[in-house]
């Protein structure tokens, strides 16, 4: 069992940023590929970002490439979401989801389904 808790979220103006963190429990987390979805209201969950857990390979959704970079740090069981030059339509509820033992690389850690584990979520918005 794996569970997820984010930390980072808030209130913020455009083009600021913001550092969201995700810290999970158990053994797994080193051989997990973790990601980050968001969730606007009446809109459906997308992705955001993911890497992988073999050479820390990642993947970025359009809308938040050169903005965005997930990173991860091995020894505090901890996924980082650093969100730069922040937009509007950035706002959101952010989860972060783990999937152990994935092997998934590039777009293929886009999909949602792979992922067992979420944490609650955490609310980003950004003012205009």
């Amino acid at each position: 069992q794996v569970q997820l808790v984010e930390f980072g979220g808030g209130l913020v103006q455009t083009g600021t940023s913001l550092t969201l963190s995700c810290a999970a429990s158990g053994s797994t987390f080193s051989r997990s590929i973790m990601g980050w979805f968001r969730q606007a209201p009446g809109q459906e969950r997308e992705f955001v970002a993911a890497i992988s857990w073999r050479l820390n390979s990642t993947y970025y959704a359009d809308s938040v490439k050169g903005r965005f970079t997930i990173s991860r740090d091995n020894a505090k069981n901890t996924v980082y979401l650093q969100m730069n030059s922040l937009r509007p339509e950035d706002t959101a509820v952010y989860y972060c989801a783990a999937s152990p033992g994935g092997n998934n690389t590039g777009r293929t850690m886009a999909i949602i389904k792979i992922y067992r584990y979420w944490g609650q979520g955490t609310q980003v918005t950004v003012s205009s």
